[in-house]
């Protein structure tokens, strides 16, 4: 900490003690998380009470616009229009033209120099770039050509770590009325709706951006709006009770309706859904499984359109509320694991008309029989290993890049064509240089091996990089996690009076709910089955069957859930068909 706080001081000399002492506290908790850009940069994130203040990339640190709004002359700033901020969080750099230039002039800066962009009529800064050339060269230029390349932004995924708060209104940069009156024509030719415009898919992104989101459901929500309002006008009033509802409903944001109608069904599915029995119960369970079914007709639930833009989030709020208890049973995949059933909130609902708790009950049974899995998408990945750093910086990769298999023998293949080592006789054998050598080759073999074929030149690079795993559960972003993914294992173990069991372990790695798959079994085989803690796996649970079921088993999760048998070990100890003895 000691460390941090004078790196902040050498890296902004501006900051007075008093500042320096508030951004890096010396009591306070202080968190540091790892992160990798779509780029494979290693990004080093300090957050300070839940909100990130501070991103280091290649030994530089930077401030986030979290830490800009508390001090907005931290950095020399420049203005721009308010539609271009769409543009920025869609992954634009910021190009000159779009730079207002004050009265005043503009800011003096370097090549180089660590800028803030501000949006006119507000002081706050809603984005953080580098300036690509001097004030001298920008004006010499005439206010043409990229000006600042940016490195994060309002909106994207690094702001969306924290509490995910709107930049506060500040006394503006450019008070030139002239100025305020071309900004206000801007919008108007933008269809005076500056920041309805959605944004293109950050994904493309090669900075920290990338961490951005997929999704911007604005034009969505406002379009719904437009719709909503269409649908209303064009239906004739049946009662003055149903308009007087209508327009209640009427006079709240979509947004609102949304997260009202998120409350409704995740109280009902509570209420009435799910028993004691069920926990834990994944989360995607429960949305999928237990508030769609509560969901009214004629409305559908939507995250997105929702305050809370993410389920986890929605999750979060209510478990403030003490109203129920979310942990992360295996990495990535999260449970609820405790539901405070006396809440004055969950006894106090309503059941809306045209549901009962009896037929809620009934319907809670066929989700489950009816429930849909999809099977993740598993792709092995590599990231490059000190070892590996001589053969992959040529092609601009470093230690911690992420790359799949495609991507490695590609790379393997132009090192080879580009510095010349395909054996001229036969095409089939690679020369091995020096740096082939020491990354490829043990000490014992480096004497004795000169050429190698094209494919053990791959298989030994695949081995020396550290292996990584990119899983994708249908509807979510991916997710990379270290090492190979450990298989669904299933195993036959003796009790007493030698009876056996069937123990199925690591369903939560595959999206798979362990008290669901232990139901779905015990009915089909008419066995008991129960769930306990999975030992020396920690907040994992495995999922026991009397007799050996693995022929059931099988059935389950090759065929209805179309898993591939490479990520099911066990198998094998099906017991052999035939006449019983």
């Amino acid at each position: 900490r000691r460390k941090l706080r004078s790196d902040v001081a050498a890296a902004f000399p501006t900051l007075s003690t008093e500042q320096l002492a508030e951004l890096v506290p010396n009591k306070e908790e202080l968190n540091v998380i790892k992160i990798h850009s779509h780029k494979g940069e290693a990004i080093t994130v300090y957050m300070n009470h839940r909100n990130p203040i501070l991103f280091e990339a290649e030994k530089v640190l930077y401030p986030t616009v979290y830490t800009l709004w508390v001090y907005p002359d931290l950095l020399p700033a420049f203005a721009t229009w308010p539609p271009v901020l769409q543009k920025l969080a869609g992954g634009a750099d910021l190009m000159l033209p779009g730079v207002v230039v004050p009265p005043s002039g503009l800011p003096q800066v370097r090549r180089g120099t660590l800028c803030a962009v501000t949006l006119l009529g507000n002081r706050a800064p809603v984005a953080v770039g580098v300036a690509t050339m001097s004030t001298e060269e920008m004006l010499a230029a005439g206010m043409k050509g990229k000006g600042f390349a940016v490195l994060h932004t309002h909106l994207d995924h690094l702001w969306e770590y924290g509490d995910k708060s709107s930049p506060p209104t500040l006394a503006p940069l450019v008070t030139d009325s002239a100025a305020m009156e071309s900004a206000g024509d801007e919008e108007e030719l933008q269809g005076k709706e500056p920041g309805s415009s959605c944004s293109p898919e950050p994904e493309q992104h090669v900075d920290i951006r990338d961490l951005s989101l997929k999704d911007r459901d604005t034009c969505a929500e406002l379009l719904g709006k437009e719709e909503l309002h269409e649908n209303r006008a064009a239906e004739p009033a049946e009662d003055a009770n149903t308009e007087d509802q209508q327009e209640a409903e009427d006079s709240r944001t979509p947004q609102e309706q949304m997260d009202a109608l998120f409350n409704q069904c995740f109280f009902h599915a509570l209420k009435c859904k799910v028993k004691k029995s069920d926990l834990p119960l994944l989360t995607s369970t429960f949305l999928g499984s237990h508030m769609v079914s509560c969901c009214p007709a004629g409305k559908q639930l939507d995250i997105k359109k929702s305050s809370y833009k993410k389920f986890s989030k929605f999750l979060q709020c209510m478990q403030q509320q003490r109203i129920l208890q979310v942990k992360e049973l295996s990495k990535g995949v999260e449970s609820i694991v405790d539901v405070e059933w006396k809440h004055p909130d969950i006894k106090a609902f309503a059941v809306p008309e045209g549901f009962s708790s009896a037929s809620a009950a009934q319907d809670s049974k066929s989700e489950d029989r009816e429930q849909v899995y999809h099977a993740p998408e598993i792709i092995p990945l590599y990231g490059v290993s000190t070892k590996m750093i001589p053969l992959f910086q040529e092609s601009g990769h470093r230690k911690g890049s992420i790359l799949s298999s495609n991507e490695v023998r590609n790379i393997i293949i132009n090192y080879a064509k580009s510095n010349e080592l395909v054996d001229e006789t036969n095409k089939n054998f690679v020369k091995v240089n020096a740096i082939l050598c020491d990354c490829l080759l043990d000490k014992s073999e480096q004497d004795e091996i000169s050429h190698l074929k094209w494919d053990e030149l791959l298989s030994r690079c695949l081995e020396r990089l550290q292996p990584l795993h990119q899983v994708t559960f249908s509807g979510q972003e991916p997710v990379v996690r270290k090492g190979n993914i450990e298989p669904i294992d299933i195993s036959i173990a003796q009790r007493s009076s030698n009876k056996k069991v069937t123990i199925i372990k690591n369903l939560e790695l595959y999206g798979l709910d362990p008290q669901f798959v232990a139901n779905t079994l015990q009915q089909k085989v008419q066995a008991s089955a129960t769930i306990s803690p999975a030992p020396g796996a920690k907040d994992r649970v495995q999922v026991q069957i009397q007799g050996n079921q693995i022929h059931h088993l099988a059935k389950m999760l090759l065929e209805e859930y179309q898993l591939p048998r490479k990520y099911i070990h066990g198998l094998e100890k099906a017991p052999k068909l035939g006449r019983k003895k």
